[in-house]
C-alpha cells in the first residue's frame, strides 16, 4: 500500500448499524494497551482471553500469551486499508466480551511514537517469531489442560497470525506507517504523488 486510507468513516457507519452502539463497543483504555498493537487509529487494551477474534478477523487479530500457559489478550497486527478489512476488523472487535479495543488511535499516536514502536519493532518480531513456533507445534509440554488435542487447531491458527504478523512486519509495514505519518501530521489523506515521510 501507497498512502493512507482512513478507516473511521466507513467504521463509524459500520457500527451505526449494529446494536451495539460505540461507547460499549470501544471502552479500551490507551494507558493499557497492548505493545504489539500497531500503530493506526484501532488497538486493543485488556481484553477477555477467550481469543475468538480471528474467527472474523484473522487478518488483523492477533493474540498474546500474557497469561501463561495459554492465550493471554488480543491485539491488531495490521489495520485495516479498505472498506471490508474495516468492517471485518469491528465484527472482530464485537466478539471481545468486555469492550477492550478503541478506535481512537489517531488521538494518541504521534509522529515521534509511530517512529519508536518501528525502531523497536525487533522486539515484536522476535516476541512472533518464537510464539508462533510454539503455537504452531503438535505438543505444548507443561501446558496443563491446554495440551488437549482438541485446542490444536485453534493453537495453529493463531500461531499463522503470529506468521502473518512476521510477513507483514518485514513487507508491508513500513509503507503503512510512513503512509500513517503523513495523516498524523496532515490530517489528510495524501494526494498521488506526495512524497511521505520518512520512518
Amino acid at each position: 500500500m501507497t498512502g493512507y486510507w482512513n478507516p473511521l468513516p466507513t467504521a463509524r457507519r459500520h457500527v451505526d448499524s449494529l446494536a451495539r452502539p460505540a461507547h460499549e463497543l470501544f471502552t479500551g483504555v490507551w494507558e493499557q494497551r497492548n505493545w504489539r498493537n500497531v500503530p493506526g487509529p484501532f488497538y486493543a487494551a485488556e481484553t477477555d482471553s477467550l481469543a475468538i477474534g480471528r474467527t472474523a478477523a484473522p487478518d488483523h487479530i492477533a493474540y498474546d500469551d500474557d497469561l501463561g500457559g495459554g492465550f493471554g489478550f488480543e491485539f491488531v497486527y495490521r489495520q485495516p486499508v479498505n472498506a471490508p478489512e474495516t468492517e471485518a476488523l469491528i465484527d472482530g472487535c464485537r466478539m471481545e466480551l468486555y469492550g477492550g479495543y478503541n478506535w481512537d488511535g489517531d488521538e494518541h499516536w504521534t509522529v515521534e511514537a509511530v517512529r519508536d514502536w518501528w525502531r523497536n519493532r525487533a522486539r515484536v518480531r522476535e516476541w512472533a517469531v518464537a510464539i508462533a513456533a510454539d503455537w504452531g507445534a503438535d505438543t505444548h509440554p507443561g501446558w496443563g489442560d491446554n495440551a488437549d488435542p482438541r485446542h490444536l487447531p485453534h493453537y495453529h491458527d493463531a500461531a499463522q497470525g503470529h506468521r502473518d504478523f512476521v510477513a507483514y512486519i518485514d513487507h508491508g509495514l513500513e509503507g503503512y506507517l510512513r503512509g500513517y505519518l503523513f495523516w498524523l501530521e496532515q490530517r489528510r489523506e495524501p494526494r498521488p504523488g506526495e512524497a511521505l515521510p520518512r520512518l
